[in-house]
Parts: structure tokens; C-alpha cells; sequence
């Protein structure tokens, strides 16, 4: 069967790149005839197609798209398999003309900026559905920039993609605050799936974690940005130390717009910190199995958070507020503590911290709740839906 993929970039710049690098290889065993359809090429032979380097691709910037259409027309797929285009039009005119199923990675034409999150007077997750009232409150709330016409072409184009959802077979999510929000947005729940993701370059240990004393680093992986709680876990780190009369060291593992007044304010507060910008996987995966704890403190809704998937297969529980996709894998008493979400409070985070590293039995069955937790998202729990699925479109 002829499957055709469809995203962004062929380099690998992101987490649906490092998906699809890791599943297309596993299509192409399952019996599919891969090809590509990207906006953006790359040069690096570490891309997406590095395990299919023979598959035809197409380059939508290179030609108009009606000339693209003429070729794939030629080609002919027998279904689509979508990860979304800055090309909206484009992406609908795919769905009218062949099977289409789309994997919606994030805000996919539910949200004008893609953070679903406001902005002013602090971060606060946002539960609307797309229409004319996100407009009205996008510059007032500080959903994204300040620029009113920017808004307004930014809104257009979700709308475009919101009201192109009936044109899909199907559409997949990761997460059962992404089927909702969906749900919300216009697709019937028959034609939604939940289909969650799993780490392409992690497996879970062979064996549970065994037991260990704690080192006291709290690790932190990913952008440093307001959207991400950084300022939320500095505020908590001291009332934890005093809490637990510990010495407690933040490991930053990334970097971003906000890392130097995240260093500022460690240096101000008192607060033990190491900050190693952007590691590999091999480093990273030493600072986890170092870490007492994964804190996850995002104040915005993660449409699923991976990184939490990551952790629990070394056996690194995590500790985050309630918001988005998180609680689909972290279980409070289980696979980590959890604060609520709906209004981030940093007490509430410090109290959660708490209950996770306070008591060493309870922290040990939260490292084998964890991996176990881990297991359960796997390549194989994902490729049992989703065959079916695309074979499935390809027949209607």
C-alpha cells in the first residue's frame, strides 16, 4: 500500500521529526510503500528518511503546489498520512483530494498561537474553543505577540484548519486533553482517536529500579520559557529544602530566552543550580538516572509531554502540575506527584515535591511506578492502532 507522509521538514528539527525518523522504517516493514511530501528539505543524512533513503519525496517549496498535486496525482497514494503544513490551503486541498488521516502533534486549528495558554496577568491554561472571542482577547490576554494584523492572519489560518477537519478520514491524538480538545474544535468523536506516542530513542530498562539513596538534584529538561514553570520550580525549590531540611541542586538540562534570568534568579535566591544547555542523549540520560526527580512544572497545556515517557523508562519519577496531556502518564502516588493546573500555584508544586522525595519507600515505589508506566507506551502499542487505521482510510 501506497502511504504517503506529509509534515514540515525533512531535517530534524523537532519531536515529530524524531517520530517519524523512528516509525517510518516500522511502516515500511508493516508493508507500506513510504513517500514523502515536506515543505522544507535538508542536507543532513540524518533526517527523517534516514532509514528509507530510496523513498520518493517532494518538496513543496521548490514548485507551486498544483504542479506537486500533478506529480502525486501520478504517484498515487492510496492514503495520507498527515502531520500538519504551514500551508493550510495546501493541507486541506491533500484531504479533499486523497484519504487523509492527520495526527494533530499540538493546537492544531484550536488555538490562534498554539500555546492554548494566557499570557497576562500570569500564565493560566485557556479552555475555549476556537472562534471569534479568542480574537477579541488574544492581544488583551497576551496569547502570543502584539502585533493586531499578525493576529488576525495567524487566526485566519487556524480557522482555515479548523473548519478543514471533516475533510479527514481520521484524526489522531496522543492524549485525552487533545481528544477533547478536538472534540471541541468540531471533530465527531467516531472519526478521533487516541493513539499516544511513545520515546523513539528510549526503551525501559530491562529490570526496575533498584533501590538507591537520594542525591537530591532535581532535573529540569527542556526550553527555558515562562510557558514551561521555570520561575514556577524556583519559587518551590527553597520551601522544599526547608520542608525536608535538605540541600537540593536544580540540574537544567536545555536552554532558551529566559536562561539567563533563570541563572539570575538562582544566584539571588540562594538556589544550588547547574545549568548545561542543550546535552545529548547519552548525558542526558546519566542526569536522569542521577536525579531524584523529573520536574515537570509547565504552566501551559502540553498536548502529551514525552519527556516525562523518557524519565519513567530509567525509572525517574515526575513531579508537575495537572494540565494538558501530563496526567495521561503521571499518576499521582503512582508514577510521580501532580499539583493542580488549572491555576498553577508554586505552593501547591512544593507541596507535591514534597510527597514524592520526602519518604524513601514512597520514593521508590513512585521510580518503579514510573518505568512501569513507561512500559505501557511503546512502539508496539502505538503501531497496533494505527495500521488500521490508515488501512481503514485507505479503503473508504
Amino acid at each position: 500500500m501506497r502511504l504517503l507522509i506529509v509534515t514540515q521538514q525533512l531535517g530534524i528539527v523537532g519531536g515529530v521529526e524524531t517520530y517519524l525518523q523512528s516509525l517510518l522504517p516500522r511502516l515500511s516493514a508493516a508493508g507500506f510503500e513510504i513517500g514523502v511530501l515536506a515543505e522544507h528539505s535538508t542536507t543532513s543524512q540524518n533526517g527523517i528518511l534516514a532509514a528509507c533513503p530510496n523513498a520518493p519525496q517532494w518538496i513543496i517549496n521548490t514548485k507551486p503546489p498544483t504542479r506537486h498535486m500533478a506529480d502525486l496525482e501520478k504517484w498515487r497514494p492510496e492514503v495520507v498520512y498527515s502531520h500538519g503544513l504551514g500551508d493550510a490551503g495546501f493541507e486541506a486541498s491533500l484531504a479533499v483530494r486523497f484519504p487523509t488521516v492527520l495526527y494533530t502533534h499540538n493546537y492544531h486549528g484550536t488555538c490562534i498561537s498554539g500555546t492554548k495558554c494566557h499570557s497576562f496577568p500570569k500564565p493560566l491554561p485557556c479552555g475555549r474553543s476556537l472562534g471569534p472571542g479568542c480574537l477579541v482577547r488574544y492581544l488583551p490576554r497576551r496569547c502570543g505577540g502584539l502585533n493586531p494584523v499578525t493576529a488576525l492572519r495567524m487566526y485566519q489560518r487556524e480557522r482555515q484548519r479548523q473548519h478543514s477537519f471533516s475533510q479527514f478520514r481520521a484524526v489522531l491524538v496522543a492524549s485525552r486533553h487533545m481528544f477533547g480538545e478536538v472534540v471541541e474544535n468540531g471533530i465527531p468523536p467516531e472519526r478521533l482517536h487516541l493513539v499516544p506516542l511513545f520515546p523513539p530513542a528510549s526503551t525501559p530498562d530491562p529490570l526496575p529500579p533498584a533501590q538507591r539513596s537520594f542525591t537530591n538534584r532535581i532535573l529540569f529538561v527542556g526550553r527555558l520559557t515562562a510557558l514551561k514553570g521555570w520561575s514556577h520550580l524556583l519559587d518551590a525549590i527553597p520551601r522544599v529544602a526547608a520542608e525536608l531540611d535538605r540541600s537540593l541542586t536544580l540540574v537544567v538540562a536545555g536552554d532558551g530566552p529566559d536562561r539567563t534570568v533563570c541563572e539570575k534568579e538562582c544566584r539571588r535566591r540562594g538556589i544550588s543550580a547547574e545549568f548545561l544547555g542543550w546535552i545529548g542523549s547519552d548525558r542526558r540520560e546519566a542526569e536522569m538516572r542521577a536525579a531524584d526527580i523529573l520536574a515537570v512544572p509547565s504552566v501551559w497545556p502540553e498536548p502529551f509531554g514525552l519527556v516525562g515517557i523518557e524519565a519513567g523508562c530509567l525509572g525517574l519519577p515526575s513531579v508537575g502540575y495537572a494540565v494538558g496531556g501530563i496526567p495521561d502518564w503521571l499518576e499521582p502516588g503512582v508514577s510521580g506527584e501532580s499539583a493542580p493546573g488549572e491555576r498553577p500555584d508554586s505552593r501547591e508544586l512544593s507541596a507535591a515535591i514534597v510527597r514524592a522525595i520526602a519518604d524513601p519507600d514512597h520514593w521508590q515505589r513512585l521510580r518503579v511506578g514510573a518505568w512501569e508506566t513507561a512500559k505501557r507506551f511503546s512502539p508496539e502499542a502505538h503501531m497496533d492502532p494505527l495500521i488500521p487505521i490508515l488501512e481503514a482510510a485507505a479503503r473508504s
